[in-house]
């Protein structure tokens, strides 16, 4: 993986990162804070919400901690309604603070910019140990691959690697048979692609997926329920 790392600003004004070993960017070039709020939280966990409130506490596995835009969101989101989170995230390449620390998504909305120091709290957290961030939000975050990773019973799948194009091996039907398995009855797996191989393969492993509106700048994303 590359080791050089550069901070881009994305057309909605969030950062992102850009590795030109690869020629890939972490997130959308037509808005990073808008892909994440569209893809994860309004057609993942909220989706998932709006079906499954009786249950408790919601349990979502993050493949791609990257930035730790989702992460952030998703606490700020159990935060705000008050619904306890269990968080799993896994990163093989964990960025260093003097790169985090300039990452800019805590000011892109006034609204929420006072949960502002939680941002560098998850960075914080140690890895491969997990525990309490806040009231409602606790996160595990493992330096391992998803190949390597023990995965827990989820009920959201945040599925946020590189394009198949570039890990191509993070898309296999055989690595999302084990992300499937995983999944609760209900659970949703939402990812920004809208690949044909990636939507039949999880047909075959038994999910319902839809195409769905993808965020600005993208035409479709992906969407699919363990019934």
């Amino acid at each position: 993986m590359a080791k050089e790392v550069k901070i881009i600003t994305t057309e909605d004004g969030s950062h992102s990162l850009f590795l030109p070993e690869i020629n890939e960017a972490y997130h959308s070039f037509h808005g990073a804070y808008r892909e994440s709020v569209h893809v994860f939280m309004l057609y993942g966990l909220e989706s998932w919400f709006a079906r499954n409130q009786g249950i408790q506490p919601i349990r979502i596995f993050e493949v791609g901690f990257g930035t730790g835009l989702n992460a952030w969101l998703s606490l700020v989101w159990a935060e705000q309604n008050k619904v306890p989170v269990l968080y799993h995230s896994i990163e093989p390449f964990p960025l260093e603070e003097k790169i985090y620390s300039q990452l800019n998504y805590t000011k892109i909305d006034e609204t929420i910019m006072h949960y502002e120091p939680f941002f560098q709290i998850i960075h914080q957290e140690p890895w491969n140990e997990g525990g309490v961030v806040t009231e409602y939000f606790n996160m595990k975050k493992d330096i391992v691959g998803l190949e390597e990773t023990q995965l827990y019973p989820t009920d959201v799948v945040f599925f946020d690697a590189f394009a198949p194009n570039k890990q191509p091996e993070l898309w296999t039907k055989e690595i999302l048979s084990k992300v499937v398995d995983a999944m609760n009855p209900g659970g949703v797996f939402v990812t920004y692609s809208a690949k044909g191989q990636l939507k039949r393969d999880l047909q075959e492993l038994g999910l319902t997926v839809e195409t769905l509106p993808g965020p600005p700048g993208k035409k479709e994303m992906t969407r699919a329920i363990k019934i």
